[in-house]
């Protein structure tokens, strides 16, 4: 178990350390990825940025994602779980998440454009990983860009998202592996939520470091 997501993150930078100065870009999934990409970044002496992506959740139940949508409108549908939806509820839920993805890019992307990563290695970064929709989403978002390489990390999966993420990633690092997992909290001690205000700081602290 994880103190927080800092030391979560601290932990996770000893893993990637070979990466260390290597001119890497750190890309932390909202919320509580860029807390931990930004510690993770720090680490790494590599560039920091953000990758604006939301679930696709089921009507009554929104935390259970049957895909997700990243910030250029890549989706990507769950196998598993992407089942008893009409075509016209999945363009529904779409069309509300892409509204929700344009209200974060105009927090998120104010001060600071999606970087150009073609050729370049890139560290997706969240503080959990569950199901994957939106690991998935972001790595296929990454691969349109033209990433060279597309590295996956997290302080702790789920055993079968990991062994769906090794066929979508070139590299898959995750600390933890429960074998009964239901939730990212259950891997911390101390986990609260992140405002957008809060995950926005991170982000701002970086770029005052970095002027």
């Amino acid at each position: 178990m994880f103190y927080n997501r800092k030391q979560a993150a601290l932990l996770l930078a000893r893993e990637l350390e070979k990466y260390k100065g290597e001119n890497v870009i750190v890309l932390g999934i909202p919320r509580g990825g860029i807390e931990t990409a930004y510690y993770l970044a720090r680490e790494l002496n590599a560039k920091l940025s953000t990758l604006i992506v939301h679930k696709l959740g089921y009507p009554g139940d929104p935390e259970f994602a049957f895909g997700a949508m990243a910030e250029d409108g890549t989706v990507y549908y769950n196998p598993y779980h992407k089942i008893n939806l009409s075509q016209e509820m999945i363009d529904n839920i779409e069309e509300d998440q892409q509204r929700e993805i344009e209200h974060r890019k105009r927090i998120f992307r104010e001060s600071q454009v999606f970087p150009d990563i073609k050729d370049k290695t890139v560290i997706i970064v969240d503080d959990g990983v569950a199901t994957g929709a939106t690991i998935f989403a972001a790595t296929r978002m990454c691969k349109k860009r033209g990433a060279a390489k597309i590295v996956v990390a997290a302080p702790v999966c789920s055993q079968r998202t990991e062994n769906d993420l090794l066929h979508e990633a070139d590299e898959v690092v995750m600390l933890e592996k429960p074998e009964h997992f239901s939730a990212v909290s259950q891997a911390y001690e101390s986990f609260q939520n992140l405002s957008d205000q809060e995950a926005l700081e991170f982000l701002e602290k970086w770029e005052k470091k970095t002027i």
